[in-house]
């Protein structure tokens, strides 16, 4: 059994459960989940006490079993009818200008839920909301990604989530796929693109420079690097807290290697504060 890595405090972040209770009344009976509670993401009661959430479509349930996500992993569930309408009316309701969606993975689906994705973003454009999505790896389908692209979000979003070395623990996917999905998106031309990596599961510092630059390779525009948190003790444990100035080397590598806007960070996640990427 391996060894449980005391938490330092510079990697601890206090949720803040009053600063909650706005955005959960919001999105009260309205039969959706967000990512934040899913994946017990640290930035839960900051990105709500901002009026913020990143809605998680397709059903609460993964088809893939990664060892690093808290996400349920469980037999796929009915798609929810309306869930495109119920998210654009929970953004409205939350008064957002600047919308994130995601997705559990939906091997099981034809199209992987392409176009769940992309009537979320026609209507989001039409009621004049700037939308991010955070897309799965659509098993490689050229079809289904140029549906989502055409849709015309303002971010497409792949994480390619860590380098090569570990990707079985990230079951179901292939680096290769991931950086593909990434180049395909630009190449059907996607205003600007993104992903994101996490750090402390054990990958040495020469890896996380190749694995950006082949993201780079990938002409994606924004990278995010933020630490691996073990949501459960039934996922990955952390091998490493990587301090804060090791995550400035990161990003300042990063913005060398010519991307758009990177942000590293202890608590940074791909949706984490996604409406400031590309502004001074």
């Amino acid at each position: 059994m391996s060894e449980i890595i005391k938490r330092p405090e510079w990697a601890k972040k206090k949720i803040d459960f009053k600063n909650m209770h706005g955005t959960e009344a919001a999105l009260s009976g309205m039969n959706l989940h967000t990512v934040c509670h899913s994946a017990r993401c640290p930035n839960l009661s900051e990105c709500y006490g901002r009026g913020t959430a990143t809605f998680l479509i397709l059903g609460s349930a993964c088809t893939r079993q990664c060892l690093f996500c808290n996400v349920t992993k469980a037999n796929p569930q009915e798609l929810i009818p309306q869930e495109a309408e119920n998210v654009i009316e929970a953004a409205k309701k939350l008064k957002v200008k600047y919308l994130v969606v995601t997705s559990v993975t939906r091997d099981d689906l034809k199209d992987g839920g392409a176009s769940v994705f992309a009537d979320i973003i026609k209507k989001a454009r039409a009621e004049g909301i700037k939308i991010e999505v955070l897309v799965p790896d659509f098993q490689g389908n050229a079809a289904d990604i140029k549906a989502v692209v055409d849709a015309g979000p303002d971010v497409f979003a792949h994480n390619i989530e860590v380098v090569p070395s570990l990707y079985h623990i990230r079951k179901g996917a292939s680096y290769e796929r991931s950086l593909e999905v990434l180049k395909i998106a630009k190449e059907f031309g996607a205003k600007k693109t993104k992903s994101g990596i996490m750090l402390g599961l054990g990958e040495t510092e020469a890896e996380v420079l190749k694995t950006l630059d082949d993201i780079r390779g990938a002409d994606v525009d924004y990278i995010s690097i933020g630490q691996y948190l073990q949501p459960a003790k039934e996922n990955t444990p952390v091998v490493e807290y990587l301090k804060p100035e090791r995550f400035e080397f990161f990003e300042k590598a990063a913005m060398g290697m010519g991307f758009e806007h990177a942000k590293a960070g202890v608590f940074v996640r791909s949706s984490y504060m996604a409406d400031t990427y590309g502004k001074k």
